[in-house]
């Protein structure tokens, strides 16, 4: 069975489709003050364990992880605006 690794999920209510993944729930202290700044107020989402195999909307599981062991975080940024 592969290693897992625990991600809790916030919303941001200010960016719409804006994410912020945390190695520790309610651990807002390793996220740059900018960073939280930008996302503004946040709602939490869901509690995941990932592996290298989760399935995610639109980050890469292994980069995830890695950022979450690194940094204690991951912001998962909207899709592109597409041009019209």
């Amino acid at each position: 069975m592969p290693e897992t690794t625990p991600c809790y999920i916030y919303r941001s209510k200010k960016q719409l489709d804006m994410y912020l993944f945390l190695a520790e729930e309610d651990d807002f202290e390793c996220v740059p003050e900018e960073v939280r700044k930008a996302l503004g107020q946040l709602e939490k989402a869901m509690e995941l364990e990932l592996t290298p195999e989760s399935k995610l909307a639109r980050s890469k599981p292994e980069e995830v992880i890695a950022n979450l062991k690194e940094r204690g975080f991951h912001i998962q940024m909207p899709p592109p605006n597409p041009i019209i």
